[in-house]
């Protein structure tokens, strides 16, 4: 059965560059296509062109879509993958140097699956790679993957999902209530509920924290953007 792919949208070659680099330096093997504009990655999709050969360019599991392309914009591509019947179960994570609470409504509004601010250092660009990885392809993933072999994702294990105060280091108990033992802290069990509460609640300063019983090991997500929800 065929891996797993993620098509990159990128018009910037020192950030595909830097993805790619994260993601080794992370231990991700899972491949990645990349195109260099709007109207190539709608190519992509549709088969047609350079890419009509489906072996060679198979449909991607997770698309992560820069909003500042030529041609057409992130904005217009996304707007097309909804539109279509075919393409409307590929997952679309906006990967983007904006912060713009405009442009984060408007990608969730045309049926973005998540957005992400590009991070500014290398050891940022690798924790967000093993995020996208973890989250995405583990975590959240659609049946047809479910199905493959134990070796995606066997040998990670989720355990809990906290909200954390970045300073304090104290985890939500509810209720207003923070703790430092994280045993006693509220297990959202889903980032989106993470979000949600942190959001509604109006958590200034806080992570999400994604704990994993094997390996033991942490990773940390942040709440970017307030008002606002990953689907």
């Amino acid at each position: 059965m065929q891996e797993p792919l993620i098509l990159l949208a990128e018009d910037r070659d020192d950030d595909v560059l830097m993805l790619r680099r994260s993601f080794q330096k992370a231990g991700i093997s899972t491949p990645m296509q990349v195109v260099h504009d709007g109207e190539e990655a709608i190519s992509y999709l549709e088969g047609t062109g350079k890419f009509s050969d489906r072996a060679e360019f198979p449909l991607p599991e997770l698309i992560l879509l820069d909003l500042k392309m030529p041609k057409l914009d992130g904005f217009e591509v996304l707007r097309w993958i909804r539109s279509q019947r075919n393409f409307s179960g590929i997952r679309v994570v906006v990967l983007s140097s904006s912060d713009s609470i405009q442009d984060v409504n408007l990608a969730y509004t045309l049926g973005a699956n998540s957005f992400l601010v590009k991070p500014t250092d290398f050891n940022s660009f690798v924790e967000l790679s093993g995020f996208i990885s973890d989250y995405w392809f583990v975590l959240s993933r659609s049946p047809e993957i479910s199905r493959r072999p134990a070796k995606w994702g066997a040998e990670l294990k989720k355990k809990d999902v906290l909200l954390r105060q970045r300073k304090s280091r104290q985890f939500y108990a509810g209720h207003e209530r923070w703790v430092s033992n994280q045993t006693e802290a509220l297990n959202f069990e889903r980032i989106e509920l993470a979000e949600a509460l942190a959001t509604a609640e109006r958590l200034d300063e806080v992570e999400i924290v994604l704990l994993y019983e094997r390996p033991a090991c942490e990773l940390t997500v942040p709440v970017v953007f307030p008002g606002v929800r990953r689907l």
